[in-house]
C-alpha cells in the first residue's frame, strides 16, 4: 500500500491493490469515461476477473482514482482505465498510481510499459516518450480489433523502458 500526504488540505491518499468490494466503483468510474469515448468500457463481470489487475486511491475512505495493468506479452505491459474523480485531479495523485503500477510492472519483471491515451503530457511527466502504436501489435490484436475508433484512432501511444 502507498500513502501520500495530500498537497491540497493536508488529506491522506491511500493507493491500494483493489479488492471485490471496489468492482462497483471501479465500473462507474470507468463507465463514466466510457460514456464520453474516453475509455474502453468494462463490465462488472470483467472487472471483478480482473480486479487484481487495479489499483485504487482513496482520500479518507473515499474511492477518488484507479488504474490498472494488463499484460501483452512477456516483456509488455499496458498501463489501462487510469482516471480520477474531480476531487482527486491536481494533488498528485495520478502520479501515485502511475507509480503503483510501475512497481508492479517491476517486481513482474516487465521491461515495457505503454499506453494509449488523450493525456500525453501527464505520461510525458511521469518518464514516457510518445511513440507509434503500431509498434504495439498485441494492444492491436487485444482491443483495438473491439474498438468502434479502430480506423481512426486519435489515442496517442505513449512508452517507458524499466531499467
Amino acid at each position: 500500500m502507498s500513502r501520500k500526504v495530500s498537497p491540497a488540505g493536508g488529506a491522506e491518499v491511500i493507493c491500494r491493490t483493489a479488492t471485490v468490494e471496489d468492482v462497483e466503483p471501479l465500473y462507474l468510474m470507468i463507465e463514466e469515461y466510457a460514456q464520453r469515448g474516453i475509455m474502453l468500457p468494462r463490465s462488472r463481470k470483467a472487472l471483478g476477473r480482473q480486479i487484481d489487475q487495479f489499483v485504487v486511491a482513496e482520500i479518507e475512505g473515499r474511492f477518488v482514482g484507479c488504474g490498472s495493468l494488463f499484460r501483452l506479452g512477456h516483456d509488455l505491459v499496458e498501463i489501462r482505465s487510469i482516471g480520477l474523480r474531480d476531487e482527486g485531479r491536481g494533488k498528485g495523485i495520478g502520479s501515485l498510481i502511475l507509480n503503483k503500477l510501475m512497481e508492479e510492472a517491476g517486481r513482474q519483471q516487465i521491461p515495457k510499459v505503454m499506453a494509449l491515451t488523450y493525456e500525453v503530457d501527464f505520461f510525458l511527466r511521469n518518464g514516457f516518450k510518445v511513440v507509434e502504436k503500431e509498434i504495439f501489435p498485441e494492444k492491436v490484436w487485444t482491443d483495438c480489433v473491439n474498438c468502434a475508433k479502430q480506423n481512426a484512432c486519435d489515442e496517442i501511444a505513449v512508452l517507458k523502458i524499466l531499467s
